[in-house]
């Protein structure tokens, strides 16, 4: 009985070290939970966001949690495509990790659309726009709910860029987290016909630019069906971005370059051979590890613009060329720049040509 009332002390008392960690980083979410160090009538007084707090306690939040910093967790979600079908997960470990240390997590789940899904339809028109949309949606519900620092998720390809393009754009407290590549996928050796991945296929590593080209392969006649559906079947094996240096890896590479996500995130897969579908730990690991840097972050007011600079996004192109990455990633990254507010001379396409010259 003295031992589990000593545990019960001691998770009482981490559990007020954090929330009082937690008071002593809010700020913005004063304006909408109501700010106690107001007068009455003044705006954002406690008493004027009355109503404000009803509706939060109408969702489940308890007195304690208006006292706590307001952390955003934006999650681009779908459960149709492996990119992104993990982010409800991946969302609500780090919501975990963020009400551990004393914050209050707000989620906001954005669209998301695959180019590997829509390539060849109608539908790739509305993939091309996604990365303003999920963008602008993530702005919409960070600075609506006047939270105060964020994590995003990325994972397909317009998903990467844009967890990262709002944080820059309002200057914001924050930092994202990369989904994680897939496996490769690995070729079963049944099956007729020669094999697009060349003979004794049995093992051979298999990726999405693989099953395009078996697609080619069936046409010209170098493959039959079956062949092509086996590939089908094997070319994507579980939960991730593409295994390859496309658009997802590629601008993943680049967030984490830029200073924008911690370093080795971007490689850590998002599955296992065991579990294509589940979290793995080392992933569970890096939720909990980019939570503890966001509130270093908030502590030391440490705001995006002053991560990305013209310094490190030639840091982040140079890290592009180095690992042979997506073209893709060009456009990307001047999004990156204009949104931070970077003058066009001082980074451009011509300065990334410079710099690989280099």
């Amino acid at each position: 009985i003295a031992m589990a009332s000593e545990i019960g002390s001691g998770r009482a008392a981490a559990i007020a070290m954090a929330s009082e960690i937690g008071s002593e980083l809010k700020g913005e979410s004063y304006k909408i939970t109501g700010d106690p160090r107001k007068p009455d009538g003044a705006p954002s007084s406690s008493v004027k966001m009355t109503c404000s707090r009803s509706n939060f306690r109408a969702a489940g939040w308890q007195e304690e949690d208006f006292k706590k910093p307001i952390i955003t967790i934006a999650a681009p979600y779908t459960n149709s495509m492996p990119c992104n079908n993990q982010f409800l997960d991946l969302a609500n470990i780090l919501v975990e990790e963020v009400e551990r240390l004393g914050g209050k997590a707000h989620l906001a789940i954005t669209p998301v659309i695959s180019d590997g899904q829509t390539q060849g339809t109608r539908a790739m028109r509305y993939s091309l726009v996604s990365r303003e949309l999920i963008a602008d949606c993530i702005e919409l519900m960070h600075e609506g709910y006047h939270a105060d620092a964020i994590i995003t998720l990325g994972g397909c390809d317009k998903s990467v860029p844009a967890a990262v393009m709002p944080l820059a754009r309002q200057d914001l407290v924050g930092i994202s987290l990369f989904g994680g590549p897939a496996l490769p996928g690995l070729h079963p050796g049944i099956g007729g016909g020669a094999c697009a991945t060349g003979a004794g296929a049995e093992g051979r590593a298999l990726d999405p630019g693989k099953v395009m080209e078996a697609i080619g392969a069936y046409g010209k006649g170098i493959i039959d069906m079956e062949e092509l559906h086996t590939i089908e079947c094997a070319g994507l094996p579980g939960s991730g971005s593409c295994s390859a240096m496309f658009t997802a890896c590629s601008m993943a590479s680049a967030v984490e370059a830029l200073g924008m996500a911690l370093p080795g995130t971007a490689s850590h897969p998002a599955m296992t051979r065991d579990d294509p579908r589940g979290i793995p730990e080392q992933k569970r690991a890096d939720c909990a590890a980019t939570v503890q840097a966001l509130f270093a972050l908030l502590g030391k007011k440490i705001s995006t613009r002053q991560i990305i600079t013209k310094e490190s996004l030639e840091n982040a192109t140079t890290v592009i060329f180095a690992v042979g990455g997506s073209t893709n990633a060009v456009l990307h990254l001047l999004a990156i720049a204009h949104e931070a507010g970077i003058p066009p001379e001082q980074y451009n396409i011509e300065e990334a040509v410079v710099i690989e010259d280099d």
